[in-house]
């Protein structure tokens, strides 16, 4: 196994005060995402997404082996076709393949089969996870390395003024089919991207505080 060159590693240095302002005006910026499901039609800047994806790309991953694919989707038919497989899952979930309990806890979101942001957003981005084939090497840690690289695409696109919803139908197969995807790549999750539409609402419901998901072990 031949290793890495080894180079100095980059430095982010602060003051302690420029420090919490960085920290803070970024708290204050992710205090505003929400998941937003009222996309305006209008098109969006693509180098955002390009930039966004640069930076999802960033992410630290098992061995370094980044085993994701970002799939962008702008052509209005194929977004069509998703919009129609998905919604035919959907329907099943909130017929019958849903808990009762998993429909308690989406009640107060407003949700229901109807997908329309899949047509809407002016850009679909699917993730998937690379799986070991002929051509890739056995990757670790995949959900865990995807999930960290989402998140930062979800962040990188809200600091860019971009709207997301992760939306997650169950089951995704058919987005293989669709987009012509090898079997050893997994859907992760569909991304809806663009500008919220002038009249999105989103549910008042508030996020935990910090202390009630925090514990400090500390001497």
């Amino acid at each position: 196994m031949t290793s890495c060159r080894a180079v100095p590693a980059p430095k982010r240095e602060f003051s302690p005060e420029q420090a919490l302002i960085e920290v803070t005006r970024f708290a204050d910026a992710m205090a505003t995402r929400r998941s937003i499901r009222s996309f305006s039609t209008d098109p969006i800047d693509m180098s955002l997404i390009e930039h966004a994806l640069q930076i999802a790309n960033s992410a630290p991953s098992g061995a370094n082996l980044q085993p994701w694919q970002f799939v962008v989707v702008t052509d209005p038919a194929t977004k069509k076709q998703i919009r129609i497989a998905a919604e035919a899952e959907e329907k099943a979930f909130y017929a019958s393949k849903g808990s009762q309990e998993w429909l308690a806890a989406l009640e107060p979101l407003g949700t229901d089969w109807r997908k329309p942001f899949l047509e809407d957003a002016p850009a679909l981005i699917v993730v998937f996870e690379v799986l070991r084939s002929d051509a890739t090497p056995q990757p670790y840690y995949v959900k865990e390395s995807v999930g960290i690289a989402v998140g930062f695409l979800i962040v990188a696109l809200h600091l860019a003024g971009l709207a997301t919803l992760t939306h997650t139908p169950s089951p995704m197969r058919f987005l293989n089919e669709i987009l012509g995807r090898p079997k050893h790549e997994r859907p992760f999750v569909l991304l809806p991207v663009g500008r919220q539409a002038d009249d999105a609402q989103v549910p008042d419901l508030p996020k935990k505080e910090v202390g009630e998901v925090t514990t400090w072990v500390s001497s």
